[in-house]
């Protein structure tokens, strides 16, 4: 099997969403499947990074655009929230096991509303006997009322987002299904200003064990220092790596 990058379709609740596959050139791969921020999508940069770093490390990486958001099919405004993201998450997951391209071991990756997707769909993919063998979560919110810099301006990709849109949409408090979480490694900035690493600080007590929390002084939401990135990179290769291989160690 060669290393290859495959686009893929597929459907959550009948909006055509698109990915691309990134596999190793090794036979069922284990499988990580990211999460995009809230305005982001399957070019942010974490995930193009994560799609040369993991297949040169035989994990399969698999990154999409969320409804309303790149190439997918959707309104923006109309068809955001954390529920329909959780359901496209769960979504995906589900159409590339489907696949019989990856083994049946699977990581989570989410950055920013992409954790809090995470955090959210962990339980209902466990329920549906799907082994999830860890996390990487990066500046995850896990109450919305904390986020602090609410991004309502218009920009480039999209106009001004109404006040009732985050009112209607993207109230959530997820605390709770933080339990649910274990073999998590949590990114956020000690200078987020969009949202507050407090977030992290409740995230990582209600998290199982193992887990691990990492700080960045002076870090901001988008992470954009280098010797961030560089830690990113180095942590969360390793974070996924150890992940593998304590769960191919615990198969029969």
């Amino acid at each position: 099997m060669e290393k290859s990058i495959q686009d893929i379709n597929f459907v959550s609740q009948g909006f055509k969403l698109k990915g691309v596959l990134h596999l190793p050139n090794t036979e069922k791969p284990p499988l990580v499947v990211g999460s995009h921020g809230l305005e982001g999508s399957k070019e942010s940069a974490k995930q193009k990074i994560l799609s040369k770093l993991l297949t040169e490390n035989n994990i399969a990486f698999f990154r999409f655009d969320h409804r309303g958001c790149g190439e997918s099919q959707g309104n923006f405004i109309k068809d955001t929230s954390l529920e329909k993201r959780t359901v496209d998450y769960i979504a995906a997951v589900q159409h590339i096991l489907s696949l019989d391209k990856t083994s049946r071991d699977i990581a989570l990756f989410g950055s920013s509303m992409g954790g809090a997707t995470c955090i959210n769909a962990w339980e209902r993919l466990s329920f549906m006997g799907i082994r999830i063998c860890g996390a990487v979560l990066c500046a995850s919110p896990v109450k919305s009322r904390s986020i602090e810099n609410i991004p309502s301006d218009a920009n480039g990709k999209r106009p001004a987002l109404p006040l009732n849109f985050f009112q209607d949409n993207l109230l959530f408090n997820i605390l709770d299904k933080a339990s649910s979480l274990s073999n998590v490694l949590i990114f956020h900035g000690d200078a987020d200003k969009t949202v507050p690493v407090s977030n992290a600080y409740e995230l990582f007590t209600q998290a199982k064990e193992p887990k691990r929390l990492i700080i960045q002084k002076d870090g901001d939401h988008q992470m954009t220092a280098v010797k961030d990135q560089v830690e990113f990179e180095k942590e969360t290769l390793t974070w996924y790596l150890r992940c593998f291989k304590h769960t191919q160690k615990m198969t029969p």
